[in-house]
Order: C-alpha cells, then structure tokens, then sequence
C-alpha cells in the first residue's frame, strides 16, 4: 500500500518508517469481512451538523468528531487514532462506508484498537490538507476516503484512501491493516512512535514555506506553461492528458490570457485561442454535461468525456460558468452562451437556498428506485433505450438517439465502464449537431432544434420524478465567492438581472450569517459552523466581491473586500516571505502551516489573492496593494521555474502584473438606457486586464475619487453619458456612441 514515486524524494527515515508498516500490514491475512446488519446504534456525530459526518451517526463504529474529547481520549488510554476524511457526495466513502463501516464485526476492531475520528475535508481543509500530504508523499498518490492512523499526538504514522473489505488481489482488506496495525501498536510502539515523528519532521521540511531560490518569474514562465499546456493537449478529443480527465478551467483561464497578451494574429495567440474553445465545445458536447437538467460533473473517467463520475460540485460549476462566459466573449458564438447559461440556471434551480446562499454539491449516488435500498452511481441520470422511446415515441425518440448518442445496448464505450455499473444504460452525449441531423434527417433546422427542445423537456421531467441524489446543503464561504463571481459576470456578459441578484443575495447572506465580529466562518448549515474561515474563503469571498461591484456599482462591496483584505493579511500573511498561509497562526492541533500554491480543482488562495492585490490596486490607487502583489507571486518563483502548468491561475496573475492596467469609465446616471448600452458594449469584449468604473455623480463616484484622483473629474459629455477608455490611467478622448466604444476596445 505505501510506495510509489514519491518515496525516492523523501528522506531515508521516513521511507523506512513507511516500508516498515507496509510490509506488516502486507504481510497479515485476516478473514474476510462478513456481512453483518449493524445494530441500531448511535455515536457522537449525531449532534453535527455536516451532512457528511451525519450519514455516519448510525454506524456502529464510535465516531468522534475532530476536536478535543477524541485526542484526550487517546492520550488517556494510550491508543492510536484511525482518522478517516471524505465528503457527502463522494462515491468511494460510501463504498467504504457500507462495507467496512456498517459492518459490526468491522466496527468492533476499529473501537476497540483505535480512537476513530471523522472529518468532513469541506469543512475542515486545514486537517485534510496535513494528512493529505502525508498520504500522497508516502503513497504517490491520495483521494478520498482517505484513511490515516495517528499517534496519540497526531502525527501519521501509516495511511491511504479506500480499502477493500476483505483481501484480494495482493491488496490487504481493511480488517488486516486494523489488525496489523494494532498488533504493531500493542508490539513495537516506540518504533512506531519515533517513525511517525520522523516522517512529521520529514514533512516538515519537505513543506516549509522559506524564501524562494529562483528569481522572480518574468514572460519565460508564462511561455514555459504554454509549451507545455500545448505538448500535452489532446487535438483530437480536447483536454490535457489521457484519462481520467478532468475540466480544469484554471488553464482555459491561462491560455485565454495568451490569447489576450499575444494577439488573434500570433501563432501562439491563434494556439491558445483554439485549444479553449475546442476543449470547451467537447466537454460540452459529452457526459460530462448534464444534457437535460444543466451543470457538470466533476470528471470524464475515459478520454472522451463520455463517462463521467457523476457527482456536481458548485466549485466546477463556478468556475466553469465563467470560462464558457470568457468563451462566448471570445468566440461570440451561441454555443459557449447556451452552456454558460444552463450552468447558472442549474445552480439557481438546484444549489440555491432561499436565503441566498449556494449549496456544496450533489452526489454522484442515488437510489435506483422509490421504495428499493439498492443505489448506485448515475442512477440519476442514465437512460435505458426503452424508457426514451416510450416517453417520445418513435419519431422524436428516433431524432433524439441520433443526436445524443443512445444505443439499444447502452452506450459507454470500451473500456469506459470496467465494473459493468452502465451495462445497457446511456449516458447522453451530443454525437451530432442539430445542423448536422437536419442534414440527415432531411428536415429544416428550425424544426429539428424545436422536436430536440420539446424531447428534452419531456425527459427533465420524466427525470424528476426518480429519486435525486443526495444534496450537500452546506454553504461554504469560499465556493460560494466563486459562485458570486461567476453570477456577477454572468450579469455583466449575458445582461441578466435575474444572474445580479442571485450574486447580491448570496453576498449579502454571506454578510449577515458568516461575517462575525470581523472575521468569516468557514460555513452555514442550521446556522454559522464554529469553525474560522481559512484563506480560501478570504480569498474567493474578495475575488466575488470585486466582480461583484463590476456588475452593479456599490461601493459598499468594494469597502467590504478592503475589510476582507485586511483581515486576511493580519491572519495568513507572511510578511517575511510573502504570499499567505492557509491557515492562521497557531492553529489548534495542526501539525503544518503550508501555503497553498497548486491550482487544481480549485485555484489556489495565493493564486487568487496575487489577482485581487493588483485589482485593488487598481480600484485605490495603493501601492502597497502592487507591492504584496509582487511579494505573492515572487514567494512561489521556485515553483513556477519548475513546473508552471501547476500554477496556471497565478499565471494569470503574473500576466496581469506585467501588463498595463486598462480602466473603463463609463460615465452617466446608473439606469439610464444610453450608460447600459455602454456597459454592454464593454461587457461583450474579452478584456481580461480592464476596470470597470460607474461614475454616476453620486456617493459611488465620490468614493472612488478620494482614492483615484482622475474619477473625480469624469462625466457626461454634452449630457450624454460618455466613455473614458484608459491605459494606466492615461485616457483617450471620451466617446458616446456605442460603435466609437467599440472601435476603442478593439484596437
């Protein structure tokens, strides 16, 4: 179980430490689990409010949550603890957990040898970060569940994701690593325990945040990251890599920036430019896309983008509604405009709390059927050939199986579906364009579009009455400031006050719930968790604020990211080596204070906060604002002179410091028709290092121009509301029409 590439990379003492314990754990040969019907039981997580940790209230294993009561517990009774990480909508944890931990005989080695703790990675990444890196440093790789022994003072001493119930393929069960891990508890402890401190000093090392080696990173960083990018791109199916494949729209993020920086008439900026929107136009043509009901799942497990693990995160869909916005500026095609807005109108279907907030996910997993206990992957989502015919009947069913691709048979391809889960269901991807189907069909497109919409609407609601997968209701403050950014620009690209809304209202919710005597809570569920905020939630929150006043003006948001600015300085700054923490200093019972560099699933909060630091710049006028910027993207300089396409969203932030900032004023009363035809004329342009600036003669101008003295002076022209399009504060003559904006914008 442990190895891998990782172990040649980490010091000899704690290699040794983690063979050592793979090889007993290895070497042991239990009994195979057996099923047993748990008793009616009730632990401690019953009195949590984290739907993850809820699901487990009945196990019969002794759950604790993370906290006090459970360390003291083992260092009472001198046993180690079994730390077990996941979250609500993760297929695997419920695998795990329905045949490890709702197995009695299971759950009677686990209380028995161990302390068990429960730990929900959404609302506790600074605990999963720690033990996470344990994990894929002793392992090479991690996911989740995620499985971690620990000494009585926290320290890992041995760890992995999922395990087996029993024994099979070389692979020990979960009940052989309890049992061999205890016995080597109860028989070699101090072995144990000084292995786990040296891999905890390992680990130390190996993440401490020093100053960087390498100098500041210049353009030869972003070339580096697009080479690569490039190198690895899939011209044939869209994406980077091979399988799994995951959307990643912090690198669609980064090479639209080239685009952007080189121009449509480079070779690199026609490169960038076209690897976007291809891979934008194959996710959403496979599915990944939920065809009937809007929004993404979280990956393709083929190459394809075909079959997808099917769980919905409001991450993925914050951050994808915005690159499809960036590729409907790009592109100005219907296409990326359509997706765009079927993610946001998923959302506020289906991840809206009527107080505004956004929830944490939809699973992946639901009940089959009403009434039955059998559940399974997709189950939501899948279509036997059968049920659409009988639903559309034969002439619309025979149109629609052209276009998405449904089979008799099924339609995953080879390969795609190892364990045999979609074995005659279809998951619905666009094979064929309406254009291309009423060149088959011999049928106008018009009509053709028309049978397709009124097939899908059919089908939504044929899906609606099954059983929907389990929500996650939990508000957390950092997703929810990328869903606040993605709305906002929503409003601002699409001119939908339905998108503004929904950003205003989840910002003030966010305000008036998880705002607290100056500092954020991590999240909402039945009221704000206890839980701090970590620099993520600081970081997102800011970034959905700035897009926030782009969309309606209030200053009120801009005075609220100065706050928030602020207050993540004074928890997570490090003013000796810039960039941020992840967590505050101090923190009780974490082990390592790292600071977050990799854009993966989620940009990173140091990525984010280089690009807020120069967009407050920008909005006030502060240096030291340019300065801490500066200071961010030089901490991780080693980093990026490594391996750039880790961190493509702090490329983007290294590309907005190296170019000259570009401020748009609009001037004119707020909700006067000719001042949106401005402001729509400024939205629909791909613009990625420009500020958008209302000054409307009121309190909002005001505030601006005590921080930028030009604001002060700007107006309407001859009565009519104007434009002022400026490079570095510098500003061209102002202009009234909308076709003289436009030839501005577009030089």
């Amino acid at each position: 179980m442990v190895g891998g590439m990782l172990l040649k990379q980490i010091p000899g003492r704690w290699k040794g430490a983690a063979l050592f314990l793979a090889a007993a754990c290895t070497a042991w040969a239990a009994e195979p689990a057996k099923t047993v019907t748990p008793p009616t039981f009730t632990n401690r997580l019953a009195k949590e409010k984290s739907p993850y940790l809820l699901q487990h209230q009945h196990n019969p294993v002794d759950w604790y949550p993370w906290g006090p009561e459970a360390f003291a517990k083992a260092q009472a009774e001198g046993k180690p603890i079994f730390l077990s990480v996941g979250y609500s909508t993760c297929h695997w944890c419920h695998v795990m957990a329905h045949e490890s931990f709702e197995n009695a005989e299971t759950a009677k080695l686990m209380n028995a040898h161990f302390v068990c703790v429960k730990v929900d990675r959404e609302e506790r990444p600074d605990v999963d970060r720690v033990y996470m890196t344990y994990v894929q440093a002793t392992t090479g790789g991690g996911g989740w569940p995620m499985s971690v022994w620990l000494t009585p003072d926290l320290q890992p001493f041995f760890g992995g994701t999922y395990f087996p119930p029993a024994d099979r393929g070389g692979r020990p069960g979960f009940p052989t690593v309890l049992q061999r891990l205890a016995a080597a508890w109860k028989d070699e402890r101090k072995e144990v325990i000084k292995a786990a401190a040296g891999a905890m000093q390992a680990l130390a090392e190996y993440t401490a945040a020093g100053a960087a080696k390498s100098e500041a990173a210049g353009r030869g960083a972003l070339t580096a990251c697009f080479n690569q990018l490039a190198r690895s791109f899939d011209d044939d199916l869209g994406g980077f890599g091979r399988a799994p494949k995951f959307p990643r729209p912090v690198a669609l993020n980064f090479l639209l920036r080239i685009f952007a920086r080189e121009g449509a008439g480079t070779p690199d900026g026609r490169a960038a430019r076209a690897m976007t929107l291809f891979t934008l136009r194959a996710m959403a043509a496979g599915g990944l896309r939920d065809h009937l009901g809007g929004g993404f799942h979280r990956y393709s497990v083929d190459k394809f983008w075909h079959v997808p693990h099917f769980e919905k995160m409001l991450y993925d869909q914050a951050q994808l509604a915005c690159a499809y916005l960036d590729g409907f500026q790009v592109s100005r095609g219907p296409a990326e405009e359509k997706v765009a807005r079927e993610i946001l109108d998923y959302v506020l279907r289906d991840l809206t709390d009527k107080g505004g907030g956004f929830y944490s996910a939809e699973d992946a997993d639901s009940v089959i059927a009403h009434g039955q206990p059998e559940h399974a992957e997709g189950a939501f989502y899948v279509w036997k050939k059968a049920d659409i015919d009988a639903a559309l009947g034969a002439g619309a069913a025979k149109l629609f199986h052209h276009v998405y691709g449904v089979e008799a048979k099924g339609n995953a391809p080879a390969g795609s579906d190892p364990l045999g889960e979609f074995k005659g269901a279809n998951i619905l991807m666009q094979r064929h364009s309406p254009a291309e189907a009423a060149q088959f069909f011999q049928k106008p497109e018009a009509k053709i579009a028309a049978s397709l919409a009124a097939s899908k609407k059919k089908l939504l609601e044929l899906r609606a009455k099954r059983p929907r997968p389990h929500l996650d209701d939990k508000i957390i403050t950092a997703w929810n400031g990328l869903m606040i950014s993605a709305f906002a620009r929503g409003a601002q690209v699409l001119d939908d006050p339905a998108y503004l809304a929904a950003a205003q209202k989840s910002a003030r919710f966010i305000r008036a719930e998880l705002w607290k005597n100056g500092a954020l809570r991590r999240s909402y569920r039945q009221g704000a968790s206890e839980i701090a905020g970590f620099c993520d939630d600081y970081a997102a929150l800011i970034q959905g604020l700035l897009d926030l006043y782009e969309a309606d003006f209030d200053t009120a948001w801009l005075q609220w990211a100065l706050e928030l600015q602020a207050k993540q300085d004074a928890l997570f700054g490090d003013p000796a080596h810039g960039g941020y923490f992840s967590v505050e200093k101090d923190a009780p019972h974490i082990l390592l204070r790292m600071k977050e560099d990799y854009d993966g699933a989620e940009p990173s909060p140091n990525s984010i906060s280089a690009l807020n630091l120069l967009r407050l710049a920008q909005v006030t006028g502060r240096q030291d604002f340019r300065d801490r910027a500066a200071q961010t993207l030089a901490a991780f300089s080693d980093q990026l002179a490594k391996s750039p396409t880790a961190l493509p969203q702090l490329l983007v932030a290294l590309d907005t410091s190296l170019a000259k900032p570009r401020q748009i004023v609009i001037a004119g009363p707020r909700d006067a028709a000719a001042t949106r035809a401005l402001l729509r004329e400024t939205h629909a342009h791909f613009i990625p290092n420009k500020l958008v600036l209302l000054a409307d003669g009121a309190a909002g101008q005001r505030w601006l121009g005590e921080r930028l003295e030009f604001v002060k002076t700007v107006g309407p022209i001859g009565g009519k509301p104007a434009a002022f399009v400026c490079e570095d504060f510098v500003c061209q003559l102002p202009v009234s029409a909308v076709a003289q904006l436009r030839e501005l914008l577009t030089k």
